[in-house]
């Protein structure tokens, strides 16, 4: 094979390089998606986004809306755009024990340390996440076009620029987020491509919470409710269950009850994994583990056997999952990112999935249960792309 062979539509500049490598690292994630995960396991654009999510430049920020908490949209020199959202809390603060699931505090440093612990799992289905200091008067007020955003800017008592916005919670001047006098802390999360370009389905999460003070939803009253969900599509054939499955695990270990709805790429119609979009309700609490989040793993009984081998290793004292997840959050800008007491709660919870899927082996049969998945290298797959 001659060296240029295979090469013919590659486009080179006068540089020499090939077009691709001069494309902005948002543009080189976007152009990595594919069926099976947002980025491989190698992809060097990865940590060279998470660098220019913490360093390039704003160049305009605008409100996002819809959501009930307030999120920022920025975008920075290089066309990328990112989803900003305000440190809350501090890191030891716990979600106090009267609040509702869904009038807790969207957690910056939970959606950083849900990128990192998707990808110590092995799942790739959180798009890349970096924390930043932000100075709310350079790189907020003075960037952006939003009069709205803009009017809620004011000084506090104490000297402090503050700023509040506009959205359905914890939007008001009692609520103001105030920098010191004027940095405040917030993760930025890449943008996914644009819904132009790859339209994404919504689902509503089979077992989904009530969203209400006193009912109940139907999975939390019927033991059996898993066997009528596998009888709906897309529920009834392909991977999708065991995503689901991957999704459960995945907020058992962040303590994340707020898993409403799911998105999918379109494009890939149901032969697809599910992105884990959202997870700022993750690590809210350290001394208690929700059981109830783990409740598709028990009613269904099934699990991938990557996941279930992953979980394994991560259980084991030489990979062990706290480790990893505090040597992996070390890069990041504003480290530490979690509280020393929510790394050994991961721990503990992987314990208590592993104890889980046991069980489920011990009734059910091992291959009645373990689903052995497709294992080869995503890289080497040209059929379904």
């Amino acid at each position: 094979m001659t060296q240029n062979e295979g090469h013919e539509d590659e486009e080179f500049l006068p540089t020499g390089e090939a077009a691709i490598d001069s494309y902005p690292n948002w543009l080189k994630f976007h152009i990595g998606v594919n069926r099976y995960e947002l980025y491989s396991r190698h992809n060097p654009a990865i940590e060279a986004l998470l660098q220019d999510l913490a360093t390039q430049k704003i160049t305009s920020v605008a409100m996002k809306s819809g959501g009930t908490q307030l999120k920022l949209i920025m975008t920075f020199q290089n066309y990328g755009q990112a989803l900003f959202k305000p440190m809350k809390q501090t890191r030891e603060q716990e979600t106090p024990p009267d609040f509702f699931y869904f009038s807790d505090y969207e957690r910056h440093n939970a959606e950083i340390a849900a990128f990192h612990l998707d990808r110590i799992l092995d799942f790739r289905r959180v798009p890349p996440v970096a924390g930043r200091l932000v100075n709310m008067t350079r790189e907020i007020r003075d960037v952006t076009r939003d009069k709205k955003l803009w009017r809620t800017f004011f000084i506090s008592p104490a000297n402090n620029i503050c700023f509040y916005g506009e959205c359905s919670y914890y939007c008001s001047t009692e609520h103001a987020l105030c920098g010191k006098p004027d940095q405040i802390e917030g993760s930025l999360a890449a943008f996914l491509p644009d819904l132009s370009l790859a339209k994404r389905k919504t689902w509503r999460n089979p077992w989904r919470r009530s969203y209400h003070k006193r009912k109940k939803a139907e999975w939390e009253v019927d033991p059996d409710y898993c066997e009528e969900v596998k009888q709906t599509p897309p529920y009834d054939s392909g991977t999708r269950i065991l995503d689901i499955m991957d999704m459960t695990i995945f907020d058992f270990l962040m303590g994340n009850m707020d898993r409403h709805h799911y998105e999918t790429f379109e494009k890939f119609g149901n032969e697809t994994f599910i992105i884990h979009l959202d997870n700022g309700r993750g690590f809210g609490k350290y001394s208690h583990d929700e059981l109830s989040i783990l409740v598709p793993l028990n009613q269904c009984c099934r699990i991938r056997k990557s996941t279930y081998q992953r979980l394994q290793l991560l259980a084991k004292e030489e990979f062990k999952l706290s480790d990893l997840m505090e040597e992996s959050l070390t890069k990041d800008k504003v480290a530490p990112i979690l509280y020393k007491l929510h790394l050994e709660a991961m721990d503990r919870r992987l314990r208590i999935v592993l104890k889980a899927i046991s069980d489920c082996i011990e009734k059910e049969g091992y291959d009645n249960v373990v689903e052995t998945d497709f294992v080869a290298d995503v890289n080497t797959i040209t059929t379904k792309r």
